[in-house]
């Protein structure tokens, strides 16, 4: 079937330098892969935690009521847990020992009718590193235009 990106954290690339990516499954409820069917889903703020039994959590991330849901409809900005094995979730805490490292989702994707989430292992950026990303892409922007020659 192939990939539909549902949402994307657009500010991921400029607030940090992405280290390793690895791409996990997501534990939803129904109402919620409803609204996501229909391109809803706010991950600019969200973050991943490894809490003490091993096990990766989306936070913080916001996906919307289903517009046709009931009652039952799901909480909005409730604890999800990521589907990644054992061995990469050690891998993850060792590097997340390392002083400055974080972990952040990157997009929210269906792959083959299943809801995937793609997460980075991050290092924040500085003021002067912001400015150094912009500059370079800035240059880049006009070397492909021909305004340098």
């Amino acid at each position: 079937m192939g990939v539909k990106i549902i949402c994307k954290n657009q500010r991921a690339n400029y607030d940090y330098f992405l280290e390793e990516k690895y791409e996990c499954g997501i534990s939803l409820l129904g109402t919620e892969v409803k609204s996501m069917r229909q391109g809803k889903g706010i991950i600019n703020e969200a973050y991943v935690v490894i809490d003490s039994q091993g096990e990766a959590w989306l936070q913080n991330a916001t996906i919307p009521h289903y517009d046709f849901g009931n009652i039952n409809n799901h909480p909005e900005t409730r604890k999800r847990k990521l589907l990644l094995k054992r061995e990469e979730i050690h891998q993850i805490e060792k590097k997340m020992a390392t002083k400055g490292y974080t972990l952040i989702p990157l997009t929210l994707y269906f792959k083959d009718s299943l809801v995937k989430c793609e997460i980075a292992l991050a290092k924040g950026k500085k003021l002067f590193d912001k400015r150094d990303t912009a500059a370079k892409k800035d240059v880049e922007r006009k070397l492909r235009q021909g305004q340098y020659e």
